[in-house]
């Protein structure tokens, strides 16, 4: 067969704080400046990334970005030399600062949405990066995205990369977070699974009345024509706007899927009933539906229970969580009933302390993209991306080297740690091979 899905985890960045930018996730919110540890946030990711190698999975690494963004700073009217630009910045509007500055793009289910060949119509590996236009802070990422995903897979006969939607709030797009796919096996014809927040035209429709819904109907539409999805095998499904306003930003708060196994909460969908009858009728699909009863949305949010990767090796269904979930009593003891369930689907439970990434709003599945390739995509893309025991102590090395240890938001006006992360950065293409794909390397 040879064909694997491959888990491409955002290294976090140098400039990794809390400067609580993300409305509508709670995590981020409540963590609002205090103070965080790039160093200790990078390692964390990094260990999880090499535990997954370990045991047999294919595992991927993609860079952060270059934090300060100059380049947006000078787009917003400021002047002069890169220092000083960040001082003015910081003067005149800390809070645009923050968003420039942020190390979000760790998140890398947030990067794109990716359809493998066996779902497109021309059998080509798909690419579309969000445009992520709900959070100024974000919106600058999809840029330097696209560059990195043409850099990693840059065949054009087996690759096709797509701009960003239009960055409008009708085509808000949030990338993977709000997608999944269901197959039997990774190189079947699966069934792709976009779950949005609104309809973005239809004011008639059920919509969050707190915080805003970041993906619409619209754009995921749109990425399902622009990736030559057959419609039979595509199914759309609207996130409860309750849940929403719960703190449930993505989908992947609230709902987990792979290959034949859909984890999701009893809220999680408006019309579940339609919805799993159409996934159903396409597919022979398990649903584990969690009951409001034995774990409360509430309870999702603080554990986040949902943003955990399943992930599948010889028939055995492994479950990846936060240690925020083995924390929570009542989610601990629903896991711990599911894994003992011989009939749920759910063999293994594999726990992590991601507390750093947690801290900011993202935990083990906000830090992945998944992508499905087979033999010949595998050997077309570039390698050196893919983690193996000899990177990873190359990686682990080069963290102890550039990152800070601990960092608050009024350190992010110091010139030097824009330095220090230009430094990291430029080694980091090296040690990856991807090139020149940042503003500062072009000069």
């Amino acid at each position: 067969m040879n064909i694997f899905e491959f888990n491409f985890d955002g290294l976090v960045g140098p400039t990794h704080n809390y400067s609580g930018l993300s409305v509508g996730n709670l995590a981020s919110g409540s963590h609002k400046n205090q103070m965080s540890n790039p160093k200790e946030a990078a390692l964390q990711g990094l260990l999880k990334m090499k535990a997954l190698h370990d045991l047999g999975f294919k595992q991927g690494v993609l860079p952060p970005q270059e934090r300060p963004n100059i380049a947006v700073l000078k787009s917003l009217g400021f002047e002069g030399t890169d220092e000083s630009i960040i001082t003015q910045a910081f003067k005149s509007s800390p809070e645009i600062l923050s968003c420039v500055t942020s190390a979000s793009s760790m998140w890398t289910a947030n990067a794109a949405t990716v359809s493998p060949s066996s779902d497109t119509a021309d059998n080509k590996v798909h690419f579309t990066p969000a445009n992520l236009n709900s959070m100024f802070h974000r919106s600058i990422e999809h840029k330097t995205t696209s560059k990195v995903l043409k850099k990693i897979f840059a065949d054009n006969n087996y690759f096709v990369h797509h701009n960003a939607l239009p960055s409008v709030s009708h085509f808000g797009d949030e990338g993977a977070a709000n997608h999944t796919r269901f197959c039997n096996n990774y190189g079947d014809k699966g069934i792709e699974f976009f779950v949005f927040g609104q309809y973005a035209f239809d004011k008639s429709k059920l919509r969050p009345k707190s915080f805003v819904a970041r993906q619409t109907y619209e754009a995921s539409q749109a990425i399902a024509r622009k990736h030559k999805l057959d419609p039979r095998f595509v199914v759309y499904a609207q996130q409860n706007p309750n849940v929403i306003d719960q703190g449930v930003f993505h989908n992947d708060v609230i709902s987990v899927g792979n290959r034949n196994i859909l984890f999701c909460h009893e809220e999680a969908f408006l019309n579940k009933a339609e919805i799993y009858k159409s996934l159903t009728q396409k597919i022979d699909l398990g649903i584990i539906e969690v009951p409001t009863n034995k774990v409360s949305v509430k309870d999702c949010v603080q554990s986040y229970l949902f943003n955990s990767q399943i992930i599948t090796q010889n028939k055995i269904n492994t479950i990846v969580l936060p240690e925020e979930s083995r924390n929570n009593p009542r989610v601990w003891s629903f896991i711990n009933d599911i894994q003992s369930d011989p009939h749920s689907g759910i063999d293994e439970i594999k726990v992590f302390n991601l507390t750093e990434s947690m801290s900011n709003g993202g935990g083990p599945a906000c830090l992945r993209l998944r992508v499905v390739l087979n033999k010949k995509e595998q050997e077309a893309m570039n390698s050196e991306v893919i983690l193996n025991d000899e990177k990873y102590n190359v990686l682990v090395n080069w963290v102890n080297k550039y990152y800070r240890d601990q960092l608050v938001p009024n350190d992010l006006k110091d010139p030097l740690l824009l330095n220090e992360s230009r430094a990291a950065l430029d080694e980091l293409t090296k040690i990856l091979c991807l090139g020149s794909i940042y503003d500062f390397q072009q000069i």
